[in-house]
């Protein structure tokens, strides 16, 4: 095979960035990766270095890549980050990032004004504090420096571009998920952009996302040992990458990941939105958008269980699987990190009930993974109340190595899960896109839904016989938000 016939995939994740050289047909050549710090600085900062991603990126992509000569890069990123840079693309301040939660009160604001619906309805973004556009309207209240400071804003994937090509550039996918794009008109929104405080100038050219935004620099090219002049593809955002990595993107399919966070998301052949404004709704291609909601706390709950009792993962995950289903009633409120969907207030924090003697780390643990599981179902009851049907699950993540993880998501969805012999789905997705913009992959509309349902799902994980219970369950996790969160207000008025 030429090295020609090769795809490097990049995708820059909260926590890490992963680097896959793929074929043109799927097969996994190389793969690298790094991680990086999520710096909390003071309370509700979830920040990062951008100058560390960027050295992250560049560590995974030689891993991977071999000293090869890929066809193309294409990239995946974490959504909803903000970051300022200079006129030269430089970072002006640290990246925010989704988890970052200082514009909470921003957000309550503008949903007491009662703008907030009809600004989701036109852009597909909640209004919430993970949005740049909540965002941008918190540092132009709180922190007018940094608002004014930086030439422009973007993510840390215009970021990674503009330092790789030297171009200014943002994928219609990322772009959906600021608050600040009309997804109709697939441009700037402008009372979006005068909540923001911004101008258009300041914002990147919004872009498709199997558009090819340039090549690699000279210096690009050195530092990720690559050809100068390899063409990058802009490719799109981790989360509607995951639903066609996974082969979700034909109606009725719903994709699952849990890494640091984690979503379900439905793809749908236009874009729309929930009347009740539970569901978000991102661009993937012109053709496909996703339909769905993300949960802050995934992986990252597990983490912290692994820091707090000062046990490997792995041990926990025993442990945890161990323990009786409904953790010998015990219930978890998994809210470590400001919450997301479907209510999108972030109020209630995370929460034990009906904690005994008894309970040990396993049962702890064991509550905060059903935790995790029952807000995805909320999720799922979201997507079909907004009247989409629902006919098959595929996950992906890093939960999924856990056996006892995968199953644990049958049993609480209460539906049948299906899995992929790998956990790269938004780069496989990636990789889809950068074929297609450099023409090795017909660009015809039904061309990347063809490839997509060539995606192998392995293994099929049935509802175990604590279905009903995790449904019973997922009631009570419903009361536990209606009657906690005025509590939890208190609380945090009064810390």
């Amino acid at each position: 095979m030429s090295e020609a016939e090769t795809v490097l995939a990049v995708d820059v994740g909260t926590t890490s960035t992963k680097a896959v050289l793929f074929t043109t047909t799927g097969v996994v050549l190389g793969e690298g990766d790094r991680g990086y710090p999520l710096g909390e600085p003071e309370p509700g900062a979830a920040v990062q270095d951008p100058e560390t991603i960027w050295e992250a990126v560049g560590d995974a992509v030689r891993d991977a890549a071999g000293g090869t000569r890929p066809a193309v890069v294409a990239l995946s990123a974490a959504m909803h980050g903000l970051l300022g840079v200079d006129d030269g693309g430089d970072p002006v301040g640290p990246l925010l990032t989704w988890a970052d939660s200082r514009a909470a009160g921003v957000a309550g604001e503008i949903r007491r004004r009662g703008d907030a619906l009809a600004l989701h309805r036109r852009t597909g973004t909640p209004v919430h504090s993970m949005s740049p556009l909540v965002k941008l309207a918190w540092l132009r209240r709180e922190r007018p420096s940094l608002h004014a400071a930086p030439a422009r804003f973007g993510g840390v994937k215009e970021f990674v571009v503009g330092r790789a090509t030297g171009e200014r550039a943002a994928d219609a996918s990322c772009a959906s998920g600021t608050g600040l794009m009309d997804l109709e008109r697939r441009c700037w929104d402008d009372e979006a952009l005068d909540l923001a405080g911004l101008t258009p100038d300041r914002l990147d050219r919004i872009v498709d996302t199997t558009a090819v935004v340039g090549s690699l620099t000279a210096a690009a090219a050195r530092e990720w040992d690559l050809p100068s002049g390899t063409p990058v593809v802009a490719g799109a955002g981790d989360g509607p990458l995951a639903n066609l990595g996974l082969g979700a993107i034909r109606p009725g399919v719903l994709a699952c990941s849990i890494g640091t966070s984690g979503a379900l998301r439905l793809a749908v052949d236009r874009p729309g939105i929930d009347p009740r404004g539970r569901l978000f709704c991102y661009e993937l291609t012109p053709q496909r958008w996703t339909v769905g909601g993300a949960v802050t706390n995934g992986g990252v709950v597990l983490d912290w269980a692994s820091e707090t009792f000062g046990a490997d993962p792995d041990e926990l995950l025993d442990e945890a699987a161990a323990v009786p289903a409904g953790a010998d009633g015990l219930l978890a409120i998994p809210h470590l990190l400001a919450e997301r969907a479907p209510r999108w207030d972030g109020g209630l924090g995370g929460t034990f009930l009906n904690l005994q003697r008894s309970h040990g780390r396993g049962h702890l643990t064991r509550a905060l993974l059903e935790g995790v599981c029952l807000q995805l179902r909320l999720v799922l009851d979201s997507v079909r109340d907004a009247g989409m049907a629902v006919e098959e699950v595929r996950a992906t993540g890093g939960f999924a190595r856990s056996p006892f993880w995968r199953q644990l998501l049958a049993d609480v969805l209460g539906v049948p899960v299906g899995f992929t012999d790998g956990h790269q789905g938004s780069a496989y997705g990636a990789a889809l896109l950068g074929l297609q913009g450099v023409g090795l992959l017909d660009d015809g509309p039904d061309a990347l839904a063809d490839v997509a349902d060539r995606v192998t799902i392995t293994e099929t994980l049935e509802p175990g016989p604590s279905a009903d219970a995790y449904t019973r369950r997922r009631d009570l996790v419903e009361q536990v938000h209606d009657q906690l969160a005025d509590v939890v207000g208190e609380l945090r008025a009064s810390s």
